[in-house]
């Protein structure tokens, strides 16, 4: 592929993780990858697991990144388990943001439509039909793109090239193998590399070269076995890993491998090399119940659900780092510490290892039970100094998340749990930007279990939040009045307060500011007489500004926020000052100060960038892109209107916006811009900004 003229000098966007250790063959399967991708929209690299495709995926990835002017994205699909979130997960992955109720498939093919973009799907086996779906969805949308897929089975798609990847070539034990030799095939040579790293004094010689060849050759030649073995040589010798490779010789029951018999006993025998003898049950036995993660995991998770018969927590620790010194699990330290994952073969092998369908089922629910504690947790540090660090925790649990829900959901009698989890994360779906995502986790919780509850009370008003941020009202006031009925039965005053407090916001989005205002000075009192205080109590406040300035009572907004806003600093909430920032920029530019204005509004969108909120991000672009114009920086203006209107695009609320055009270019006496009912407390020569929401009702 040729790289577009001028490409060089541009920043390439994407996400591809740097290459940590040296790689070894596969230039002719490197280049066939290269020749087919620069013909046809959708190569699939095939083979069985350990065999390379994701090294070989990821090594033309960063060969063809300067083709793409867009970029190169890695998607890792080996720990979803739920075929539904495929196309979330490549959204999340794109960054391709939307709020509405749109299909995420449709997104995302608008997303790509004119970009030229390499995505690599890593891991498809498990989900073979979905992401075929997906890529014929976005193939069919977007000519610039290229998909490269790593599965150990074809997609079966339109215009899908194949590439088998196929074992590093072995030296044949029939004939003598010539020492001077050994650097043709590559299984040894990634043997030697990979056993210097772990043994600097490791070195291949005429004395140990037919070993290493005969342990390449039972090893099938699969990259994976071979780097298991040879990080062994740090405590083994070669004669010793030979030895117990062939005491251990098994075939795995399952056949999910594929491939030949020989290739389907690789998983058993290259995870069979020793294990440090001091640890070796231990070893095994937290490999297995690891497998019951998704993605990575900390170590207080591990000690917690792996601990148990055979294990104390205080010992889980050293038997992690016996598995990461043998590569088993891998670390990974970030700005909260370590976190360990497992590669999804030796993930999948430690879970046929569980014994029973109920020791699967016990970890499982330990599992679920530990990420309950983890949402609730989350939930309660929201609203404090930690909600940056909140929002990277729940990020970071993300998979494990989505696996405790989808076992809720589909394990008998887990249903309530479904609904208490699916609910405790109304910040990350809310505040995070992950409205379609938790939709369609509170949809399948509530239609799964009617009965009365007080999970499923805090599922409706949860979900009613979320409909009516995506602009589906329709939905949201029935399972509002739900929750209202439902506290009654329940004798529960909290949930009420909740279904009252976003019926307010379904009539201030609706334009009926009154009715609105009403609604949250009904919730704040109840609030109050409960002794409620959290972001969405904060958030109410706000609203309540919001009438208030969208009315015209300026004086009032301001002393709204003012008193909300030393509560917020008082307790490190910043998602909900954000948006008392936006009211306080709202009426500066009423008021004509449109320095103050300015400043307001970029904290504004800074804070809601951190964490994804695209309403709170949009808002604070239109009336920038307004203040720019008063300014007379009429194409700063122009650009923030541009980008407003295509983040609008990803709001459900923008379905009845209209066009931002209108909102005036130039300094202009009594700007026709101007909300209904704003007194005159501005310069004559200052313009005043629509109110968002009002905009978006027929009826303002």
């Amino acid at each position: 592929m040729t790289e577009p003229a001028g490409a060089s000098t541009r920043r390439r966007a994407g996400n591809m993780p740097a290459e940590v250790t040296s790689f070894v063959g596969r230039q002719r399967e490197i280049a066939d990858a290269k020749r087919l991708l620069s013909q046809c929209p959708l190569v699939t690299l095939t083979g069985m697991g350990g065999v390379g495709k994701t090294r070989v995926a990821l090594r033309v990835a960063r060969e063809l990144r300067r083709s793409f002017t867009d970029g190169v994205w890695l998607v890792q699909l080996a720990g979803l388990d739920d075929r539904d979130l495929v196309a979330h997960t490549v959204a999340e992955t794109l960054k391709a943001h939307d709020n509405t109720g749109r299909e995420v498939s449709a997104v995302l093919a608008d997303h790509l439509r004119d970009r030229r973009l390499l995505l690599v799907l890593d891991g498809c086996e498990h989900l073979v039909d979905a992401c075929a779906r997906l890529v014929e969805t976005v193939l069919e949308a977007a000519s610039g793109l290229r998909v490269l897929v790593t599965s150990r089975q074809p997609l079966r798609t339109p215009g899908e090239h194949v590439l088998p990847i196929p074992p590093l070539a072995t030296p044949s034990l029939e004939r003598p193998l010539r020492p001077d030799a050994a650097n043709r095939y590559p299984a040894m040579t990634l043997f030697a590399t990979r056993a210097t790293a772990a043994a600097p004094d490791f070195e291949l010689t005429s004395a140990n070269w037919a070993q290493v060849a005969t342990l390449c050759h039972r090893l099938d030649g699969i990259p994976l076995a071979i780097e298991l073995a040879a990080v062994r040589v740090r405590v083994l010798g070669l004669r010793q890993i030979l030895e117990r490779l062939q005491d251990r010789y098994q075939l795995l029951i399952t056949r999910r491998w594929g491939g030949s018999p020989r290739h389907r006993a690789l998983l058993a025998r290259d995870r069979r090399v020793e294990l440090r003898p001091v640890h070796d049950r231990q070893e095994r036995l937290l490999w297995a119940r690891a497998s019951v993660f998704a993605g990575s995991f900390d170590l207080r998770a591990a000690e917690v659900v792996c601990s148990d018969d055979g294990i104390v927590p205080d010992e889980v620790f050293d038997v992690a780092s016996g598995l990461v010194e043998k590569s088993v699990l891998t670390n990974q330290r970030g700005p909260d510490g370590v976190r360990y994952r497992m590669l999804d073969t030796l993930r999948q092998f430690g879970a046929d290892r569980l014994a029973e369908d109920e020791e699967r089922m016990t970890l499982r629910r330990r599992h679920r039970d530990w990420f309950l504690r983890v949402a609730r947790s989350c939930e309660r540090d929201w609203f404090g100094q930690d909600q940056e660090r909140t929002f990277r925790r729940t990020q970071a649990d993300k998979a494990n998340l989505r696996a405790a829900l989808e076992f809720c959901l589909t394990a008998p009698g887990e249903s309530q749990a479904g609904l208490e989890l699916a609910g405790t994360l109304w910040f990350y779906w809310v505040g995070c930007g992950f409205l379609a995502e938790g939709r369609r986790w509170l949809d399948r919780a509530l239609a799964q279990d009617t009965a009365p509850s007080h999970a499923r009370a805090k599922a409706l008003w949860v979900n009613g939040y979320v409909c009516i941020l995506q602009g589906d009202f329709a939905a949201a006031r029935p399972m509002l009045h739900e929750c209202l009925a439902m506290a009654e039965v329940l004798g529960s005053d909290l949930p009420a307060a909740y279904a009252v407090h976003r019926l307010g916001c379904a009539e201030l989005l609706a334009g009926n500011h009154a009715r609105a205002q009403e609604l949250f000075e009904d919730a704040l009192g109840r609030y109050a007489a409960l002794g409620e205080l959290n972001s969405n109590v904060i958030m109410a406040r706000i609203e309540l500004a919001m009438v208030s300035a969208f009315r015209g009572d300026l004086d009032e907004a301001v002393e709204l926020c003012l008193r909300t806003q030393r509560v917020c600093l008082a307790h490190g909430e910043r998602w909900a000052y954000s948006y008392a920032l936006y009211v306080l920029a709202f009426a500066a530019c009423t008021r004509g100060d449109l320095s103050q204005a300015v400043r307001h509004a970029r904290e504004c969108i800074r804070i809601n960038h951190t964490f994804r909120d695209l309403v709170g991000i949009v808002l604070p672009i239109e009336l920038l892109a307004l203040l720019e114009a008063l300014s007379g920086a009429a194409p700063r203006a122009a650009v923030l209107q541009g980008a407003a209107r295509t983040i609008w695009s990803s709001v459900g609320l923008s379905s009845s916006a209209p066009s931002t055009s209108t909102l005036p270019t130039t300094p202009a006496r009594n700007s026709p811009a101007a909300p209904s009912g704003t007194r005159s407390t501005r310069p004559a020569s200052a313009g005043a900004p629509n109110s968002p929401w009002t905009r978006r009702s027929p009826s303002a």
